[in-house]
């Protein structure tokens, strides 16, 4: 089962998370080959990160929760929240494989979250696909938030190479949502 996990930093928390980088990496050195995507995300200034992406393969939703929370940056403070979801990797590929490589252009998280309802019946749109009309050599990881179940689509969830936010955000433009997050981003990983 694949699962997003966002960790959003806490004000203030960039010297502890300094100081825990190496007990970060060897924890996600643990985790490896079930990796999908990893990487930091900065603030407007993309100098001060600002949260930490992984997208990751496992065997179900304990095994994602245990993941989530037993990170030592979880466990010493330094994030104030996670978004912890179901995904499905409709790229079907890690983001090592994205042809575009780690450095060219600029890299962006993009969130999408699902409305309330879509329409007047109430109803929401069904699961996301790729978007149409976008490079999908662009795309690094993209796929559907999911409820805890895997059968309720709540959002997407993209990695994407763009030239500024405002493309970035284009991505996710065919669907409606109740709110839409964009974050510079960074492939994550030992440096």
């Amino acid at each position: 089962m694949e699962f997003f996990c966002y960790h959003r930093d806490r004000a203030g928390s960039v010297a502890l998370r300094t100081e825990l980088v190496e007990d970060h990496w060897a924890y996600m050195d643990g985790y490896a080959a079930e990796l999908i995507a990893r990487g930091p995300t900065f603030a407007a200034d993309a100098e001060v990160p600002s949260g930490s992406v992984h997208v990751v393969d496992l065997p179900g939703p304990a095994a994602a929760r245990a993941f989530a929370f037993d990170e030592p940056n979880y466990q010493a403070g330094v994030y104030r929240d996670v978004l912890l979801r179901r995904w499905r990797n409709l790229l079907g590929r890690t983001m090592w494989e994205f042809p575009g490589g780690r450095s060219d252009g600029n890299r962006y998280l993009v969130l999408g979250l699902g409305p309330a309802h879509d329409g007047a019946d109430g109803t929401l749109p069904g699961p996301v696909g790729l978007p149409a009309g976008t490079g999908h050599d662009d795309l690094i990881a993209f796929g559907p938030l999911l409820s805890d179940d895997g059968t309720t689509w709540i959002g997407t969830a993209a990695l994407v190479r763009a030239t500024d936010r405002d493309e970035a955000l284009g991505v996710l433009a065919p669907v409606r949502y109740a709110d839409v997050e964009v974050h510079d981003w960074e492939f994550g990983g030992r440096r």
